[in-house]
């Protein structure tokens, strides 16, 4: 146990750090607070605000998450208090943006100024006023403005962030997002796919982020909310087409990074945007929403599977180059530890936690000391085809300091307090708390 105590102590010290680091590199300009995707390792200061500055991914919206999870533990500090009061005052500007995504727009900001207290009816105004009948549009891939699909930018994370916030107006746009993600599938012999978006034409990316294992939660999502059965049958169609693409040997669950493969690429990812961390939110809706059986298994024993591939993959080590290169949330060693974090506190399974402390005493251990006040820390993912191989670090959530250190600020506070203790609710995590 004195091995323990000391490991979850690290852990502590390390999220206070990195979090410090974070801080630091908070910028205000007129319009509010913003900070840089990257800080150059360098040393040089980095550009102005970056054009998507609010969004969770990797913008101010981000950092949102990261004081919710730190409220959970402690008080904010004057400093934390003001950067809430002015992320919610530059989010709550309705007529900001025109992206609607999850990660990249204007669900996201509801979000983020929710889970800071905030009140989002402007953005409700906002989102509901961009609403078409195929759902919502995206300037990311096409410059005239066109559908999206996904949980990052298009529909499924708008219709999980609706979802999430719950309400009459709320679940309207619940049901316009998801009835655009039915109409929008493709039939197949074991199912229903979805692309990221319709004139995608080159390749599927089947797991959470981009393809259909995130659609079908949003519509699993949306179908117990609503009492759509409906929507749920086009989920559970979903996960049978995706069961009957996976990988299942050795007990496992895995899908392929994307379709056709690509050569300079691993064939599977294991996070959560591309791998089984993610999918697994799949099973989690599907058996909220009452799925008892799922091509003859339960929806429990494919998201134990899911979970049993992981831990065979080896991560977090790094095995050859290319593999588990990146310690972040999205695609990386914080989202599987949040993953794991919320497994352990689902099941109510204290074993699993062996797992995240493995994950975690490999964030700790990757932490680099900023040498120009070495108790602050981040990270710098490595690309092996790069020169020099280590990225500049990352700030925000999905890709940078922030989201690590909310990850073990979480994992502190469970381990100090066992598997009962408070956990931030976010809209694209399924597996708590229950969708009720």
């Amino acid at each position: 146990m004195r091995v323990e105590a000391e490991s979850v102590a690290a852990a502590g010290e390390c999220a206070a750090g990195a979090w410090a680091w974070v801080l630091e590199q908070i910028r205000w300009d007129t319009q509010g607070p913003w900070i840089p995707v990257t800080v150059p390792a360098a040393g040089d200061s980095p550009p102005g605000p970056p054009e998507e500055r609010d969004c969770l991914y990797d913008g101010i919206g981000g950092l949102a998450l990261a004081l919710g999870e730190i409220r959970l533990r402690r008080e904010w500090t004057e400093e934390e208090r003001t950067l809430a009061d002015g992320i919610v005052a530059r989010l709550s500007v309705a007529e900001l943006g025109g992206e609607c995504g999850l990660y990249t727009g204007l669900a996201g900001s509801l979000v983020a100024v929710t889970v800071l207290g905030g009140t989002a009816t402007g953005l409700m105004d906002r989102l509901a006023n961009l609403a078409k009948p195929t759902g919502w549009f995206s300037l990311i891939f096409d410059d005239q403005g066109g559908p999206i699909n996904d949980l990052i930018m298009g529909n499924a994370g708008i219709v999980l962030a609706c979802s999430w916030l719950g309400g009459e107006r709320a679940d309207g746009l619940v049901a316009l997002g998801a009835e655009a993600l039915v109409a929008a599938a493709t039939p197949t012999p074991h199912g229903l796919s979805w692309r990221m978006y319709p004139d995608d034409r080159d390749r599927v990316m089947p797991n959470y982020s981009h393809g259909t294992a995130g659609i079908a939660t949003a519509l699993a999502v949306a179908g117990h909310r609503l009492g759509r059965p409906d929507l749920l049958e086009a989920a559970r169609l979903g996960a049978e087409h995706l069961v009957a693409l996976a990988d299942l040997s050795d007990a496992c669950f895995r899908l392929p990074l994307q379709l056709p493969s690509a050569d300079d690429r691993e064939p599977y990812a294991y996070g959560w945007c591309h791998g089984p961390t993610g999918t697994a939110n799949l099973f989690d809706a599907l058996r909220l929403a009452g799925v008892t059986s799922l091509a003859g298994r339960s929806c429990t024993q494919w998201r134990d599977q899911a979970a049993r591939s992981i831990e065979a993959s080896g991560l977090p080590a790094r095995l050859r180059p290319g593999f588990w290169d990146n310690d972040g949330r999205c695609c990386g060693t914080a989202g599987v530890l949040d993953a794991t974090l919320s497994y352990a506190q689902c099941t109510g399974d204290a074993t699993r936690l062996a797992f995240a402390d493995r994950l975690a005493a490999a964030l700790v251990q990757r932490a680099v000391a900023n040498p120009a006040n070495p108790s602050h820390r981040y990270w710098q993912f490595h690309e092996h085809r790069a020169d020099p191989p280590d990225l500049d670090p990352g700030v925000g959530w999905m890709q940078g300091a922030a989201g690590i250190a909310a990850a073990l600020t979480r994992y502190t506070r469970i381990r100090e307090f066992g598997l009962t203790a408070p956990s931030l609710a976010l809209p694209d995590d399924c597996c708590l708390p229950p969708l009720d």
